[in-house]
């Protein structure tokens, strides 16, 4: 490990130089409290910008240690050191001056939710933070002066103000870890009481727009009906009450505008931890849930649908069923049995977005088409089983069809934003109003053992026809240059292949696809033999993941700032949307 002096002088040594000359500061370097390491550097100017990454003893930040000891205190933690180093960084960002993004000094910027994200690590020994510089230059000459102001008077501020315990408030260090373990305090409590959900009084659900994940001001808080009230006695904030949604069967109901989307689409992001001051704190739901919808136009790669689906005209199988361009139907119901194989015991579902022939057929459509003509069995007649056979609960919105008051087991009225449990009043207007009697065929869980396989991403010249994915023809393995870019919060491609990930509502950040986009190019890569099925691969995946975090995909010597976790049942939806072979 060479010094920060010796830094300093290969600075002065590269000054005015050709903008390539940079490269050979790449390395560590000590700078006394903490490492700097130069791990990646851009090839110009207007280029992505520089990889850099500190490294502190944690004897030398200073932090309890009961606050990184348990995986979400120390995630919490993470979380709140990479939002004091944005805070700042963003007041020297561009101080340093020069062409393209010369003096950029950027981090990760998080949003609502608390993540595991590369930024900021904790390991047994050290705290790890990454970012990324924009080396100055003057057009494409190196400005070696403006980069030693960033290394040496920008960043140690940033850098001591932000990681050492005895910089920080103290005091919200020590709330940022309570409300860590009161969050994780409620999740167990989901399970020991049969609970899918929990929803605090005076919590606020409205966000301020559909660009702003903040809370609406002025808005109703949250206040559970009294039959649901349920009081939690959290190990520091004491005693809270809130509305428990029990397994089973949860319909939400109301006019048009009265909250009934709003309070699902809090339950949906309750699969996540967030930060205080964001209203939906305590607001958490069973983490494995999975918003499911139609989607028009999705793959889908030998699904066994043949419990919502069959005899079609066509005679096609729907045991193993696959089609390059799914209706909404037929993408509800395999979205329906992907989220099974992925671990999900909390559906949620909003009629607005799903396939109306899909959830239920009225009684004088069936009159009409009957039911040897009608190769759907609607999810109406599917959810009890799936929770009585499955232990698989659905939370869904509703506002066209009765038929769903027959199957519930809670129902919930939003009123002007307040919830009100009508369940009793309506299962007695059911006895007015019965179902027909539906000859709905047996229930019986999909089977499937879906290999999978991937597009040929091979160079088409004769040098690499016939190889395998690392070998180089004689046995020997070669290096894959599959590229992914990440375009947006929903889509990335990988090769010249695109993923669209936009149906998958519970991607809460930009970070989570970057990171499917690397787990997906390392799958291709090393996992995806045309042996291993989907489900082990992502097993495989999982278990790396937990022990190894991110870096184990990132495919370079380093890794880099600009990844977040995303939960297996992420993982899932994009293997199932990689349109393959």
């Amino acid at each position: 490990m060479r010094s920060s002096s010796d830094l300093k002088t290969m600075l002065a040594s590269i000054h005015r130089k050709s903008y390539p000359a940079y490269k050979d500061l790449r390395g560590v370097y000590a700078f006394g409290d903490y490492t700097l390491s130069i791990d990646h550097v851009q090839g110009d100017p207007f280029a992505a910008p520089s990889s850099l990454s500190i490294r502190i003893p944690l004897l030398t930040a200073g932090f309890p240690s009961q606050y990184y000891e348990e995986k979400h205190t120390r995630i919490a933690l993470q979380d709140y050191l990479n939002r004091q180093f944005e805070q700042q960084v963003y007041h020297f960002s561009f101080k340093a001056k020069g062409s393209g993004k010369s003096g950029l000094i950027s981090v990760s910027r998080c949003g609502q939710e608390i993540l595991d994200r590369t930024a900021c690590e904790i390991t047994d020994r050290d705290l790890t933070a990454r970012f990324t510089v924009g080396f100055p230059a003057n057009g494409r000459t190196i400005n070696a002066p403006e980069l030693e102001k960033i290394l040496f008077e920008f960043l140690p501020v940033c850098v001591r103000k932000s990681f050492l315990y005895k910089n920080q408030n103290a005091k919200a260090v020590e709330n940022v870890f309570f409300l860590a373990e009161d969050q994780q305090f409620i999740r167990e409590e989901l399970k020991k009481r049969n609970l899918a959900a929990f929803v605090a009084d005076s919590a606020i659900l409205p966000r301020q727009s559909g660009v702003s994940d903040k809370p609406l001001s002025d808005c109703v808080p949250f206040s559970s009906p009294d039959s649901m009230r349920t009081e939690l006695h959290l190990p520091h904030k004491g005693k809270i009450t809130g509305m428990g949604i029990p397994v089973g069967i949860t319909l939400i109901v109301g006019g048009g505008y009265h909250g009934k989307s709003t309070l699902l689409n809090a339950l949906e992001s309750g699969v996540y931890n967030h930060i205080a001051g964001d209203g939906r704190e305590y607001v958490i739901a069973d983490d494995t849930a999975v918003k499911l919808r139609s989607e028009d136009g999705r793959f889908v790669k030998d699904v066994d649908i043949s419990m919502f689906i069959n005899d079609l005209p066509n005679k096609k199988d729907t045991h193993c069923f696959s089609t390059p361009d799914a209706s909404g139907s037929t993408s509800q119901a395999a979205a329906i049995v992907e989220s099974m194989e992925a671990g999900s015991h909390l559906f949620f579902i909003d009629e607005d977005t799903s396939a109306t022939n899909f959830m239920v057929r009225d009684t004088f459509m069936q009159h009409v088409i009957s039911r040897h003509k009608e190769p759907i069995t609607p999810f109406l007649e599917r959810a009890r089983d799936l929770y009585t056979k499955t232990g698989i609960s659905t939370i869904l919105v509703a506002g066209s069809s009765g038929a769903f008051f027959h199957i519930a087991d809670i129902i919930i009225q939003m009123d002007c934003y307040r919830p009100v449990d009508i369940t009793e009043s309506v299962k007695k207007l059911c006895k007015d109003f019965p179902l027909p009697p539906a000859d709905t065929p047996a229930f019986v869980l999909p089977e499937s053992r879906r290999i999978m396989t991937t597009p040929d991403f091979r160079d088409s010249s004769p040098r690499h026809r016939g190889r395998g994915p690392k070998d180089g023809g004689n046995g020997a393995r070669e290096e894959r240059s599959l590229k992914t870019k990440t375009h947006d919060r929903y889509t990335f491609s990988i090769g010249k292949e695109s993923v669209d990930l936009r149906y998958v509502e519970q991607l809460t950040d930009y970070e989570q696809t970057a990171a499917l986009a690397a787990i997906l190019r390392y799958a291709c890569e090393n996992l995806i033999d045309g042996k291993r099925t989907l489900d082990q691969i992502v097993r495989l995946l999982l278990h790396q993941l937990e022990t190894k975090g991110l870096s184990v995909v990132c495919g370079t010597s380093y890794t880099p700032c600009g990844l977040a976790m995303p939960r297996p049942q992420e993982i899932y939806a994009c293997f199932n949307r990689f349109r393959r072979q």
